[in-house]
């Protein structure tokens, strides 16, 4: 026999390495998964799509005998079985349900819509209005929306409390307490801040300071917002308050007097004097939280200065705009900050050219 080349000797004994060295590989993969599969056993294993698809196409070109043996995540049958869905899936067609269809839902939302913003609106002025906009629906269907939306008949659904003070709007105020704790010479006091919020533009006014909001003090209180010259309440025909024991009937009958309608909010609603909570809110988060109220005169100044603030120079992003003009359209002059409180409320302005 003719002695082999030695670069061919060379290859095959290379070759022969890789081979064993893939297969080594390949063998502890195996048991690789298996150890994994030991593991999650009891476990559902959640494939997706795409991992189906990447193992599918690396499991074509083995024939079965060979899949079952390094296969460990998935078996053959597995495969088969995504084979069959998916073949399955392609003749399957959607169902259509008998029946009349169902309403569409840009429908529906109208119909909802329209008899929440409308209290006195009946089927009939509802179906009339959806004629109008190239809907046309029974009134049959449009009492079964309102009954799915627990909305009652109209002359049974209240005027929503959103419409309320938009028919008033311009003339409705609201009026709230808030409390700060003050250092006094007996250690901490109470004090109660009475304010009122005019709706439209969000001025507020400072009711009164108290520890003790008696009956006389919130009866001179009314007094004082209803005065003709320069009462607060004087051009407006309603203000909303919560249940507080605190709005006591002497107060509210002197408010009724003078031609202003007291609205009491329901219990536990909050958001029905949303305003005033806001208020609140800001006072406590932008003010006086960040201070420590060293006597009665140093809380009056604070809700002073902070009241001011809110009035004339905090922008208000309910109403998108702010009582004073900034020179907003002015590009020119050097922006200077103006402060109150020893900085901790400040605002910016340019400088006249």
């Amino acid at each position: 026999m003719p002695a082999l080349d030695p670069l061919r000797t060379l290859l095959l004994a290379f070759t022969g390495w890789v081979s064993r060295h893939q297969a080594e590989v390949i063998e502890y993969l195996i048991e690789e998964n298996r150890v994994l599969k030991e593991q999650m056993a009891g476990k559902a294993l959640r494939l997706d799509d795409d991992q189906r698809r990447r193992l599918a196409a690396k499991a074509k070109v083995l024939d079965r005998k060979t899949l079952e043996r390094v296969a460990a995540i998935v078996t053959p049958d597995t495969l088969l079985r995504w084979h069959r869905q998916l073949i399955a899936l392609k003749w399957t067609y959607p169902r259509t349900v008998p029946g009349r269809p169902c309403i569409i839902r840009v429908i529906r939302e109208l119909i909802v819509r329209m008899a929440t913003e409308n209290s006195t609106w009946g089927y009939a002025r509802i179906q009339g209005e959806l004629k109008g906009l190239g809907h046309k629906v029974a009134r049959s269907t449009i009492a079964k929306v309102l009954k799915q939306n627990g909305i009652p008949p109209a002359p049974d659904r209240p005027t929503s409390w959103k419409t309320f003070l938009r028919a008033h709007w311009g003339r409705v105020a609201a009026m709230d307490f808030l409390t700060a704790e003050v250092w006094t010479p007996k250690g901490l006091e109470t004090q109660h801040v009475l304010f009122a919020i005019d709706l439209k533009t969000r001025r507020v006014e400072c009711a009164g300071i108290t520890p003790n909001p008696t009956e006389a003090f919130m009866a001179q209180v009314a007094r004082n917002l209803t005065d003709p010259k320069d009462g607060f309440l004087r051009e407006h025909v309603a203000l909303i308050i919560d249940r507080d024991s605190k709005f006591t009937a002497c107060f509210r009958e002197t408010l009724e007097k003078t031609g202003v309608e007291v609205v009491r909010t329901p219990y536990m609603a909050p958001n029905a004097n949303a305003f005033a909570e806001r208020f609140v809110l800001s006072t406590k988060s932008e003010c006086l939280e960040r201070m420590i109220l060293f006597g009665r005169r140093r809380l009056h100044r604070a809700v002073g200065e902070y009241i001011a603030h809110f009035n004339w120079e905090r922008h208000h992003q309910g109403i998108d705009a702010v009582p004073v003009p900034r020179n907003r359209g002015s590009m020119h002059g050097r922006v200077r900050s103006h402060e109150r409180l020893g900085g901790l409320l400040r605002h910016y302005r340019r400088a006249a050219a």
